[in-house]
């Protein structure tokens, strides 16, 4: 008996040249444009010969239809790694809202760990998701960032739209300054991206992004031009709440629609 398109599309999935299964979480090598390279040169960064990439898939994956994507943006201390923060942070959450969740990262520690840098991984994550899944150009994408990541994702975001990917949402806990401000500034994806919704999750017991601060920061993004900035708070400390970044990402489908 002939298959359907789609359980064709899910038998010989492949992403990067890595074969997956609906429903797991797969790293593979993936190759550098020029503007990469040159993005990720910066600071004196040697260049790597590849990024590694990390995409997550929901048990119902079906790459002939449209998902959102959640591009992990994670803080540079600790050494951490933004797929550290898909994995640990994110994964679960989102899967169970059906978002698929992808990751760049270099295949070893950044000298300066910039924002350039991780523009630049990320972006080969996205081209190698682009080049694996056809149409996958068109799906709508969400930066998440905690603590320094929540400073990081204001340039990356800006950096991904204004090289086309359509951002729906940008989802910051824990960050105690506003850096997506200079990041439109900066990378001027255009007046557009001022409505991009921004979701704020901010913890009271929280001491290194106090309320207030955290607050704070939403003023200077409204101030920019943001007309969607949105502030939820919970009892907890420093860290990601699951049950915040559930709202959020529904936050974000339901304007994107």
């Amino acid at each position: 008996m002939a298959k359907s398109g789609a359980e064709a599309a899910q038998s010989s999935l492949n992403f990067a040249g890595t074969t997956i299964s609906p429903g797991s979480t797969v790293q593979a090598n993936v190759p550098l444009t020029a503007q990469e390279k040159s993005l990720a040169a910066q600071g004196g960064n040697p260049v790597p010969p590849y990024a590694l990439a990390v995409l997550a898939t929901p048990a119902n994956f079906d790459p002939t239809k449209s998902w959102p994507v959640l591009i992990p943006c994670s803080t540079s201390d600790f050494k951490r790694q933004n797929r550290d923060d898909l994995k640990q942070f994110y994964r679960r959450v989102a899967l169970a809202e059906g978002w698929v969740l992808l990751a760049g990262d270099g295949p070893q520690h950044a000298k300066n760990d910039t924002a350039a840098w991780r523009a630049a991984m990320t972006m080969a994550a996205i081209n190698a998701l682009h080049r694996s899944f056809p149409g996958s150009e068109k799906w709508p994408m969400a930066c998440a960032g905690f603590s320094g990541g929540g400073k990081g994702v204001g340039y990356v975001a800006p950096c991904l739209a204004r090289n086309g990917c359509r951002i729906i949402g940008i989802y910051m806990t824990g960050a105690n300054e506003d850096h997506l401000s200079d990041g439109y500034a900066r990378c001027q994806p255009g007046a557009g991206f001022l409505n991009t919704p921004i979701y704020i999750s901010a913890g009271h017991e929280d001491r290194i992004a106090t309320l207030e601060q955290q607050y704070t920061v939403a003023g200077s993004i409204k101030r920019t031009g943001f007309n969607r900035v949105k502030i939820g708070t919970f009892r907890g400390e420093h860290e990601v709440n699951d049950p915040q970044t559930s709202i959020a990402l529904r936050w974000f489908r339901e304007l994107a629609k």
